[in-house]
């Protein structure tokens, strides 16, 4: 990461998604390459379904939660968790951020965000799959959790570690 871009960059606010961002994750998605999309959806999703526009704002605060991260007035990144039925103590994780943002920390610093809130609500194991050839995202989340929550397999990269503020992370035992 380049400290450089962290100091040119534009003020970034977060804050809990919000039912109205709805518009807002609509003009993101027009701004977003397909591989980005391809990258966070694994698949070539080409536009917004009603499922998916309400999958993005409709969120419980609890065991289903969102983070945006806002310049502008306009959503640039998202960052989420959805609490594993069969083990209250993880959740699945996601993050997305805006082409024109990435490569600044952005990425980090949301993951980092959800990683506290989901703490907070009796979350320590943070899980996912990332894409092999994502490096970019296989390096956040190896800063983040530690080596050891990387688990290459063919195409994908499980992801199951615990967030540590002082950056020790651990590995968890795999959800069933």
């Amino acid at each position: 990461m380049n400290s450089e871009l962290l100091v040119a960059m534009p003020a970034v606010a977060t804050r809990p998604v919000r039912s109205e961002d709805l518009a807002a994750f609509e003009r993101m998605w027009g701004r977003l390459s397909e591989e980005t999309i391809y990258r966070r959806f694994h698949a070539p999703i080409r536009r917004l379904s009603l499922k998916l526009r309400r999958y993005l704002v409709d969120v419980d605060h609890r065991d289903h939660d969102a983070l945006v991260a806002v310049a502008g007035g306009e959503v640039i990144a998202v960052a989420r968790y959805h609490r594993c039925a069969d083990d209250p103590a993880a959740a699945e994780v996601a993050v997305l951020v805006e082409d024109a943002w990435q490569g600044r920390g952005l990425g980090a610093r949301m993951l980092r965000e959800l990683a506290r809130l989901a703490g907070r609500r009796g979350i320590d194991v943070l899980t996912g799959d990332v894409q092999a050839d994502n490096l970019r995202m296989l390096d956040v989340v190896r800063s983040l959790l530690g080596p050891a929550a990387l688990e290459p397999e063919g195409d994908l990269v499980h992801v199951r570690g615990s967030y540590q503020e002082a950056g020790e992370a651990r590995a968890a035992a795999p959800c069933a």
